[in-house]
């Protein structure tokens, strides 16, 4: 019995190592089959991913090459409208040019202009042999090696190069040679100060015969302060500060506080082009100069009595003359209206390269501080008549540019 029983377990135990046998053996099968149709499916994965590569590689080439003939017909289409850019630039030209400075930024300082103008007065009409500095070529010299700015060292070159060419160690046309934006500072700087300097005639009251008038030869600053002399006056750079009445903007001129009445004078010799009523100015004047370079812009002046009554649109004035009075109307849309706080000339000086930029929205309105310091030398002498009211310059003026206005 222990026999039958020991050999149905040897049996036994044949039975389950077969079966395990078997699950094992079909478990490899199935594993190999599952491998090689993984295989089979990543191949053709691979073989699909690699023809949809090459089908990509095909179309970025064709769409290369298309941009590429597309790129070349827009620089081609570009080069001709650059072409015909500069045909309609050079019709334009033909017809009227319009090349003329569009921005200047007048930095010269007021040490600056003095020693350039002393080198000028000393060296006018040969005096003592030497050759005459004309002062606008020497600051336009500094400024083109400076890039407009004037610090000691500018003053100092001043000075320098003014004695070479009064010497006649040097000339202006040896010295800019190698200077880039010489013409370009030199149009400009004249823009702004070629009608300060030059020859006049003083008409003068004979110290020994009454009623007879003498008359005085000069050379030297025939431009004159905005302020009549013997008139106190407060001011400070105030070129750029915001002003908001209206809309933003910055201050495009030079505020000079004094007393209401004070005899406003005409800074340079040249005709009346605005007058009357202005919104922001109040009562204003606006003098062109005779060579149209300059627009002198005279604003908030007095209430009731505002300017000469003799001026009007057109009228020719001489530098110096009395043209009206200081007062604080403005700001309003009203005429006749004190609204500005405090009683302050308002003093502009607009360059004008090109008639269609005297009214635009890129006008050139210079800093007129250092300008204003500078003309302190040379103030007008005003008296009133008490009969008008009116105040008028004591010693007249002869000036050769007035002549050659009022004569063509």
């Amino acid at each position: 019995m222990y026999l039958k029983n020991r050999k149905m377990i040897y049996v036994l135990m044949l039975v389950i190592a077969g079966i395990i046998i078997f699950g094992f053996c079909y478990k490899f099968a199935s594993a190999k089959d599952s491998a090689e149709n993984k295989g089979s499916r990543m191949n053709k994965t691979g073989e699909k991913n690699n023809i949809e590569k090459q089908e990509n590689m095909q179309t970025e080439q064709d769409e290369s090459q298309e941009n590429e003939q597309n790129a070349k017909s827009e620089n081609e289409q570009s080069t001709e409208n650059n072409q015909n850019t500069e045909n309609e630039k050079d019709e334009t030209e033909q017809g009227e040019s319009k090349d003329y400075i569009k921005w200047v930024d007048f930095n010269v300082s007021y040490d600056a202009l003095c020693k350039a103008y002393e080198w000028d007065v000393q060296t006018y009409g040969n005096a003592e042999g030497s050759v005459h500095v004309n002062w606008i070529e020497v600051l336009t010299y500094v400024a083109a090696k400076s890039g407009g700015n004037f610090g000691d060292n500018e003053v100092k070159q001043i000075a320098e190069v003014s004695e070479k060419i009064s010497k006649g160690e040097a000339t202006i046309e040896e010295l800019k040679q190698d200077l880039k934006y010489y013409d370009y500072y030199y149009e400009a700087y004249s823009a702004v100060l070629s009608g300060f300097v030059g020859e006049y005639t003083i008409l003068k009251p004979d110290p020994v015969i009454a009623d007879k008038i003498v008359e005085e030869q000069n050379y030297g600053l025939k431009a004159f302060s905005p302020i009549a002399k013997g008139f106190s006056y407060s001011d400070y750079d105030d070129f750029g500060v915001a002003r908001t009445f209206g809309y933003k903007r910055q201050h495009l001129g030079h505020d000079m506080m004094g007393q209401i009445g004070t005899p406003i004078v005409a800074v340079e010799s040249g005709y009346v082009e605005a007058l009357g009523w202005n919104k922001y100015g109040g009562w204003r004047i606006g003098i062109r100069s005779f060579d149209k370079k300059r627009y002198y812009y005279y604003a908030h002046l007095r209430q009731n009595f505002p300017f000469c009554k003799t001026l009007q649109e057109g009228s020719v004035v001489k530098a110096g003359d009395v043209i009206g009075y200081m007062g604080h109307t403005g700001y309003s849309d009203e005429e006749n209206v004190n609204n500005i706080d405090e009683v302050h000339l308002h003093f502009g000086i607009q360059l004008i390269f090109d008639e269609s930029r005297k009214e635009c929205n890129s006008e050139i309105w210079i800093n007129p501080y250092n300008i204003v310091r500078f003309l302190y030398k040379n103030r007008s002498l005003a008296q009133k008549n008490e009969e008008t009211k009116e105040w008028v310059r004591v010693e007249d003026i002869i000036l050769p540019e007035v002549e050659a206005y009022e004569g063509s």
